[in-house]
């Protein structure tokens, strides 16, 4: 018990942050400087802030799912199902964005530190389908 109290508040309380985070720098980032910005750099931050926003919305999405498992809400293989399974492919495991400069830097912060819990939690998510699996297939042998 204590141990899955560890895995979920952890990785919780970090998405959490940087889902506020996130959400204080889009809403009051200094508007009067992002207007200086050429339009394809504005495009970018654009694009960048709703990466770093669908990581975490992925990653928030996951773990509570795995909290209804703990709490008996859902099954495990519930939880592992397409349903529940971490999604956002592509996109949220690019990792470019941090490493260009016409970006602020803050943004570059959030698009790093948001792609590296999106990567933990996808190597959860494969652990936790790939333990149903072999459970699944060890009862079939069995039964």
């Amino acid at each position: 018990m204590a141990s899955h109290t560890f895995f979920f508040n952890g990785p919780y309380d970090e998405t959490m942050a940087l889902l506020i985070e996130a959400r204080n720098y889009i809403a009051y980032h200094d508007m009067s400087e992002h207007r200086k910005l050429s339009p394809q750099v504005r495009l970018q931050i654009s694009y960048e802030s709703m990466r770093v926003t669908s990581r975490l919305t992925q990653v928030m999405a996951w773990l509570l799912a795995q909290k209804a498992v703990h709490a008996g809400e859902i099954s495990r293989e519930q939880a592992a199902s397409g349903d529940f399974s971490l999604s956002g492919g592509e996109i949220c495991s690019d990792p470019s964005g941090p490493d260009n400069l016409d970006l602020p830097a803050g943004l570059r912060s959030l698009l790093e530190r948001s792609h590296s819990l999106y990567m933990r939690v996808e190597r959860l998510d494969t652990m936790v389908r790939q333990d149903v699996e072999r459970a699944a297939e060890a009862e079939a042998a069995v039964g």
